[in-house]
């Protein structure tokens, strides 16, 4: 069992809760990158699916019981499970003393949000969650040239993240499994990338619907922020736009940024183009995997027992501004 109190001097040791095509297709690749990090244990309910998962990646163990799943040879727990899974397998890995790395949206509400937090601290563990955006080289570089206010001050943030997110049997569009649609799983990012880059958010409106694939959940939504430190933000997400530029725009009193090629796309590259005063228009180019990033950098922290850059808090005041935004859509509807 890990010593929660010790640095750990080894190889970290992960197991994945959760079987489905985001860890097959992306989480357990990225996993063989990393040279400071070894997945000990996959589970799953589906006892086959976690056995053909470990067969083709050469995991040691599967499981169908989390108990058991808990009390392998692992000292932190990666929760890639469906949204509604989050709560109860976050507050157990917490009290069986294992660090945590979350998928985004942290919960299904900012109250159970709360409480895993408060769980967490109170077993001593870390809580990271997986907003991966913030990850990426020219993210970072933006969020540089902000706070050296080379762009004024901000004025405004335009952010989209459209799909072609069809439903036939997906739990996204179950809005039991995924506490909501288009919002919980795509605005998520959104938010926390205004957040990241702009501070504190105050006030949300907007509007969603389900405007294609008349499911119990939104298909469409779009949003307006207000900053803390002043300025707007607008967000716009679909899961029924198989075309689109998915583009983030950011605009101060001085100058602008926009972000191409960085929403969505999940190893290609990203352009990012710099307008300032007095300065002829600047591109930098980068391609990145943003997970490898993103794990490179909790596997970092969960070594030292150090906070990680992106936390449970981070989760919950998401959880807090998603809750408030489908308030405000419920009564304007009503």
């Amino acid at each position: 069992m890990l010593g929660i109190t010790k640095r750990i001097s080894k190889k970290l040791k992960w197991g994945i809760a959760g079987c489905g095509k985001f860890t097959e297709t992306a989480i357990l690749p990225t996993f063989n990158l990393l040279p400071r990090s070894k997945v000990n244990a996959i589970f799953s309910r589906d006892a086959k699916r976690a056995k053909t998962l470990s067969e083709k990646f050469l995991i040691p163990k599967s499981f169908n019981n989390f108990d058991e799943f808990l009390q392998s040879d692992i000292d932190v727990v990666y929760i890639a499970s469906a949204n509604a899974n989050h709560y109860e397998q976050v507050l157990q890995a917490a009290k069986a003393k294992k660090h945590i790395l979350c998928e985004k949206p942290v919960s299904i509400t900012s109250t159970q949000a709360e409480e895993m937090v408060r769980v967490c601290k109170e077993n001593g563990v870390q809580f990271a969650v997986d907003f991966v955006y913030r990850f990426h080289p020219l993210v970072e570089k933006t969020k540089a040239i902000i706070e050296a206010s080379l762009l004024g001050k901000i004025l405004y943030i335009n952010a989209e993240f459209n799909v072609n997110l069809i439903p036939r049997d997906n739990f996204r569009y179950n809005k039991a499994a995924a506490g909501g649609g288009a919002v919980r799983d795509l605005g998520t990012h959104l938010l926390d990338l205004m957040r990241f880059l702009c501070g504190e958010i105050v006030e949300v409106n907007g509007v969603n619907e389900s405007l294609i694939y008349k499911s119990e959940v939104e298909d469409f939504a779009s949003g307006i922020v207000k900053f803390e430190k002043g300025g707007y933000g607008h967000f716009q997400v679909a899961y029924c736009a198989p075309k689109s530029f998915n583009r983030l725009e950011i605009i101060g009193t001085k100058g602008a940024v926009s972000l191409d090629g960085l929403i969505s796309a999940r190893y290609g590259s990203s352009k990012l183009s710099i307008l300032l005063e007095g300065e002829g228009k600047k591109v930098f180019r980068k391609r990145a995997n943003k997970l490898y990033r993103l794990l490179k950098s909790v596997t970092k922290s969960f070594i030292k027992n150090e906070r990680p850059l992106v936390t449970g808090e981070d989760g919950l005041a998401n959880m807090k501004l998603m809750e408030k935004f489908e308030n405000r859509c419920s009564s304007t509807k009503s």
